[in-house]
């Protein structure tokens, strides 16, 4: 299977070389369809473009195939369109980033129960864990880094305003796409986020 934008989808092909079997061949748009192909029918190996695997829709296709133990036999390959440049990808499952990206944390973190929701930018998102200085939440709006959002934590009536710090393009088996991100708290009432992680830990 090859995986490249619609321009550069003929030299990957040939830069693919002669392949025995069936090919197929899905345009960067197609993420998935061509994860929807690559359950289904399980190929020897994965080819992406090299541009196209360094994009946030190509990483999460890839990490996708990765975390999928059905998919284990599946080589995953990169290859430029216009140089030799080659190489494997290694197994290894990628792991959601921490919330604090530097390695130390201002204060305690919580993890919610399931279904614990927050309002972020008018949509609603998961709350997968938080503190009273930033929470990881996963929405299915486009979040990016340094973005302002407006934050109101499940049935609470205040809000406040949130910094984008990280975002994750991920594309799970059973659901659409979708943005873990880690959000940072420069103004919000300490009180009313502590005692909301009081009531909703785990």
């Amino acid at each position: 299977m090859l995986i490249a934008a619609t321009d550069l989808l003929p030299a990957l092909r040939q830069r693919a070389g002669d392949i025995d079997g069936d090919v197929l061949t899905f345009t960067d748009a197609e993420a998935l369809p061509a994860l929807e192909a690559i359950t289904m029918r399980r190929p020897a190996v994965v080819t992406f473009e090299r541009m196209f695997a360094v994009t946030p829709r190509g990483v999460a296709m890839i990490n996708r195939i990765k975390a999928d133990p059905t998919l284990r036999d599946s080589e995953i390959r990169v290859l430029a369109h216009d140089s030799d440049y080659q190489r494997v990808v290694p197994r290894a499952a990628a792991k959601a980033p921490a919330l604090d990206q530097r390695g130390t944390r201002r204060a305690p973190r919580f993890k919610m129960a399931p279904n614990v929701t927050a309002q972020v930018a008018g949509k609603t998102a998961m709350l997968i864990d938080l503190s009273i200085v930033g929470a990881q939440v996963v929405s299915p709006l486009v979040l990016k880094p340094n973005q302002q959002v407006a934050v109101a934590l499940h049935k609470e009536a205040a809000s406040f305003t949130a910094s984008v710090v990280w975002t994750s393009f991920e594309i799970p088996p059973n659901s659409g796409p979708r943005y873990r991100a880690g959000l940072e708290f420069p103004d919000a009432d300490a009180n009313l986020v502590g005692s909301f992680c009081e009531r909703y830990k785990v």
